[in-house]
């Protein structure tokens, strides 16, 4: 065992399945808990069982929301005829902190990514597909993170939405190679949202 307590090898190993948490960093956390007050920590699991209690998805834009459809999709000062597509909640924030987009969203939760077993299946594509068939949007802007599984997924819904006859975007490559928008600058973001260039022909 890893440690002499069983309790603090659980917490280590469930810590460590996070996103973004390797196992060094899943201890100091566990150590970090072991040594604060019951109330700190009793107010920590109560907002982890809260979170799962009333955060739901919006059954328009699948962003996270405690009421559906959510604040930004009843929002009727904002475009309907642009929806910026986001592979993750995160990046609805991180777009909306640059002032910059007055549209709406739609979050796929997830990029195509064949060798994790991610299909268009695992997507929000059908969704997408479906409100722009039912809405007719002028364009489409693909806010994905220019690495491969995001440029790859690009692609394929440029291919698909093309011939809905919707302008398909993307934002410019003021985002470094590799890098996520969730971590971007807000000057950066909103450079490259008003910089967006049209895909295909």
């Amino acid at each position: 065992m890893e440690f002499g307590s069983e309790a603090l090898a659980r917490l280590v190993d469930e810590l460590s399945r996070l996103p973004g948490i390797g196992r060094k960093t899943a201890r100091r956390l566990a150590f970090h808990v072991l040594k604060s007050g019951d109330e700190r920590i009793e107010a920590l699991a109560e907002s982890l069982l809260e979170v799962k209690r009333r955060v739901i998805f919006c059954e328009v834009c699948h962003n996270v929301t405690e009421q559906s459809p959510c604040p930004l999709c009843l929002d009727e000062r904002r475009a309907d005829d642009v929806i910026c597509v986001v592979e993750e909640p995160s990046d609805v924030l991180a777009i909306e902190a640059t002032g910059e987009f007055r549209g709406r969203y739609h979050v796929l939760h997830g990029v195509l990514s064949p060798l994790d077993g991610v299909g268009p299946e695992d997507l929000k594509v059908k969704e997408l597909l479906a409100r722009v068939r039912e809405n007719s949007p002028g364009e489409i802007i693909l806010a994905l993170n220019p690495d491969t599984e995001g440029d790859a997924t690009a692609f394929y819904l440029q291919r698909l939405l093309s011939p809905l006859g919707v302008r398909v975007s993307r934002i410019a490559r003021g985002i470094p190679i590799g890098g996520d928008l969730e971590f971007a600058d807000r000057v950066t973001l909103g450079r490259a949202i008003q910089g967006r260039e049209k895909m295909g022909s």
